[in-house]
């Protein structure tokens, strides 16, 4: 028998990608800070209750709110829809929003590297926490991107083109984000605890909205409010393996040079005795209701995170070998995994992980009824303005009548310009969230 004609193959291509399309912004909108802080935020006559715990309002002398991240403000202003508009605070997010919430200070910390923002939000964060005391609630909300909206180095030797240098060598290294955080935590004045040590010893709650594998939260934001499963010994380690030394200004190299780092607070250290943490939202809430929606929509589902921190290129063949044992079992089936990758960018097109992932993909399942997706949840890819991109065994084709090469976007890192002109881009613009990456890959 012979298969679809060519017409019919991408009209069933086409209603894929919209399919797959559907999925991934079904997750956006129903993965809101909003709603997760309907489920676990609430306050009534002065309780806040937090997941499982409970805190009288009204028995603190003062209560502040700290803000850090990509979600930063979202997050400030559901807190306020349960609490009231009472709260004071710092707010250190991307950007400057229309409408700000009365009683916040607000800064436009830069992101992925630090900017004169950055430093100030620090400044004032520090200032406003170290005058608090025994009699004080000191409320931190915590999402991705905080690294570098909030950050002060340990000496002031460190300038802030130093910093900027050290993040792009680290953003560029290849290393997972929790092994890119040791490094941070331990060049910096805010991150891996000392936040909260600037703020003992005040009772201390953090609510997070995490953008890093559930089992190491200490890398939101380089965790700033909580005890840091790191050691200086992991950093020196990581500089070595990575060959890091070599990229990084003479002020930082010193340091571990003279292996001069300082070791930042553990959970033994009694600065964390009145200190609680809570998770509201995560990429493992995201990957459950594309896994819903997915099944609701008549495919086989199955979830797999085990590429979480691959290289692209390995994800990519994992992923692909995954699904098509998963289709010998089923006529249509949805391979679902959360998380993120990591890309050695070597040279600078337009584009980023997800898009380069997405790309990688494609040039593997020409011809196939396969149709693939990644996208970031915070609707931010790389250095470009996409959320990712979408690919299917008709992409290459597609590509070839348009004068587009594959390999050579691959190789340049420029997925971007590649994907936009086949129309086959994630475009969400920025969701004011971040629950990291989503993967979605359907066999029909």
């Amino acid at each position: 028998m012979s298969g679809p004609a060519p017409l019919e193959r991408e009209q069933l291509a086409a209603s894929m990608r919209s399919i797959a399309r559907q999925l991934f912004m079904h997750a956006i909108s129903e993965a809101t800070v909003e709603r997760a802080f309907e489920r676990h935020v609430t306050s009534e006559r002065g309780l806040l209750r937090v997941s499982e715990d409970l805190f009288d309002l009204q028995s603190y002398a003062r209560t502040i709110v700290i803000s850090i991240g990509k979600a930063a403000h979202t997050m400030v202003r559901a807190l306020c829809d349960q609490v009231g508009e009472s709260l004071q605070g710092i707010i250190a997010g991307p950007l400057q929003t229309e409408s700000q919430v009365r009683g916040f200070r607000y800064f436009a910390g830069g992101h992925p590297l630090p900017n004169p923002e950055s430093l100030r939000a620090a400044d004032a964060m520090l200032k406003s926490l170290r005058a608090q005391s025994t009699a004080s609630l000191v409320i931190f909300l915590l999402s991705g991107g905080g690294s570098s909206m909030v950050e002060k180095p340990v000496a002031d030797q460190i300038s802030l083109a130093d910093l900027t240098q050290t993040y792009r060598a680290l953003v560029h290294s290849g290393a997972p984000i929790a092994e890119v955080n040791a490094i941070r935590k331990h060049l910096s004045s805010i991150k891996g605890g000392r936040l909260a040590q600037a703020a003992h010893p005040a009772q201390q709650l953090s609510i997070l909205v995490s953008d890093v594998p559930d089992n190491t939260p200490d890398a939101l934001a380089s965790g700033p409010t909580m005890p840091d499963s790191t050691s200086v010994d992991d950093c020196y380690s990581i500089a070595t393996r990575y060959g890091l030394l070599a990229n990084l200004p003479s002020s930082v190299r010193e340091f571990f040079e003279r292996h001069a780092l300082e070791e930042t607070p553990k959970s033994d250290d009694p600065i964390f005795h009145r200190s609680r943490w809570w998770t509201v939202l995560s990429n493992a809430a995201a990957v459950k209701i594309v896994e819903e929606e997915a099944k609701r929509l008549d495919f086989t589902v199955e979830i797999d995170n085990s590429c979480d921190d691959w290289d692209y290129e390995r994800t990519a063949d994992y992923l692909l070998n995954r699904l098509r044992e998963l289709r010998k079992k089923a006529a249509r089936v949805c391979l679902i995994s959360g998380g993120e990758v990591t890309v050695r960018v070597s040279n600078g097109g337009t584009g980023g992980r997800n898009q380069q992932l997405v790309l990688a993909l494609a040039r593997q399942i020409a011809g196939e009824n396969i149709t693939v997706l990644s996208g970031g949840t915070d609707g931010i890819d790389g250095n470009s303005p996409a959320a990712g991109a979408l690919a299917d065994g008709t992409t290459l084709a597609r590509a070839r009548a348009a004068g587009l090469d594959a390999d050579a976007a691959l190789a340049r890192f420029d997925a971007f310009p590649f994907f936009e002109k086949l129309d086959n881009l994630l475009l969400t613009g920025p969701t004011g969230n971040n629950l990291r990456d989503l993967r979605i890959l359907l066999a029909y």
